[in-house]
């Protein structure tokens, strides 16, 4: 129950992300740093997550059909 917790929560995490980069993309007019720092946070989130949730196959915290 714990790793479904983590995994919504970095799902959270990673939609925030990519909200303010729209936010500071449509905020910004010259030079787009900020957005592009949001979408470097939020590919790396995103990598991370991934690689949890591999973690979490191979160890058997998780797997097909488990509720």
């Amino acid at each position: 129950m714990l790793f479904k917790i983590v995994v919504v929560l970095a799902l959270l995490v990673i939609i925030a992300s990519l909200f303010s980069a729209l936010y500071f993309l449509a905020k910004d007019k010259n030079g787009g740093a900020r957005t592009v720092k949001a979408l470097t946070l939020r590919i790396g989130f995103s990598i991370a997550l991934f690689l949890l949730l591999l973690l979490g196959y191979y160890f058997g915290l998780i797997g097909p059909g488990q509720r």
